[in-house]
């Protein structure tokens, strides 16, 4: 068994709410290698020696890093995006850059291969009753009944193929139709809505924290050949952004997905509660089972009630008629 190496550099600050986004994410071996432990062994042991060693204050005198072991098999580049986007948000939250870099790196493999070695575990995938998952490099071997989603995420954004955005399309395969308004929050490579406009959503927005979402999102539009004037694509944090979100407003949506994690999907149930038509469906997903407790405690509070709950791989996606 292979495993890869991925060290988040982040500070001793950051350090309890990095490993709290990687419990999250269902990762809870970790090892730290902290800075500043090192700096105050230095201080309280100067009694024992005269000097140091520059070459070990060197090796030694490291960012901060939490490093966690992932094996190195077809669910890697799930593992890898999932990590990405969460430390996206971390970052996008962290406006006085307490948490540090809140970059990542791997060990274990080429990095400058990865972004090609990746794609020989990704191949075509039926999701639900209505959906093949297609990627873009390899082609259709046989005749399909099902609606192809097209697709080339890079290894910025999800490549569909995870328990989480499966559990979101197969609930959207039941409540998208041609009257449908969706919004997508959340989108990275637009998996979500521009699959909705293929099952005939009259019009989807989506919005993501990341600014390449626009221009990812867009491009597997066009790859799907879709109408883009029918789908609208923008960059910002919903949650904080008071522009994005009078601009998201100027109207009610029918169906509102988010597959982002749960604290983000808690932070979102008042904005959804406000962007949503009456009796629309709020479709979230990317909980894990330990956080499903604290999703639908908030969910009571905001007077939501999930109508259809399903999961997969230690993840839940939850369906509710607002």
């Amino acid at each position: 068994m292979e495993w890869i190496v991925v060290s988040i550099y982040t500070s001793s600050w950051g350090i309890d709410t990095v490993c709290h986004t990687l419990s999250e994410l269902g990762i809870d071996g970790v090892e730290i290698e902290d800075e500043q432990d090192f700096k105050d062994f230095l201080e309280e042991n100067k009694k024992y020696w005269d000097y140091v060693d520059d070459d070990l204050l060197k090796e030694k005198e490291q960012e901060t890093r939490v490093k966690i072991y992932l094996e190195n098999n077809e669910e890697l580049a799930a593992r890898l995006e999932e990590l990405r986007n969460a430390l996206l948000i971390l970052k996008e939250k962290d406006t006085a850059g307490d948490l540090g870099r809140l970059a990542i790196s791997t060990e274990g493999i080429n990095e400058e291969d990865w972004a090609n070695n990746w794609k020989q575990y990704f191949h075509p995938i039926p999701v639900g009753e209505k959906i093949l998952i297609q990627p873009q490099w390899e082609p259709l071997c046989e005749e399909t009944d099902r609606t192809v989603f097209t697709v080339n995420p890079g290894m910025t954004f999800g490549t569909g193929t995870h328990h989480t955005t499966k559990l979101c399309i197969e609930e959207l395969e039941k409540c998208v139709d041609e009257d449908t308004n969706l919004l997508d929050i959340g989108c990275g490579s637009g998996i979500l809505s521009v699959i909705s406009l293929l099952l005939g959503a009259g019009e989807a927005w989506a919005v993501d924290i990341d600014p390449a979402c626009e221009k990812v999102a867009m491009e597997n539009a066009e790859l799907n050949k879709v109408d883009t004037t029918k789908y609208h694509v923008y960059s910002g944090d919903i949650i904080s952004d008071k522009n994005l979100f009078d601009m998201l407003s100027v109207r009610k949506y029918d169906v509102i997905a988010a597959n982002i994690v749960a604290d983000v999907i808690i932070a979102l149930l008042p904005i959804v509660k406000k962007l949503i038509k009456e009796g629309g469906t709020f479709v979230c997903s990317g909980i894990i089972d330990e956080r499903l407790d604290d999703v639908l405690a908030a969910m009571e509070k905001e007077g939501i009630a999930p109508c259809h709950k399903s999961c997969g791989g230690g993840w839940n996606a939850m369906t509710c008629k607002m």
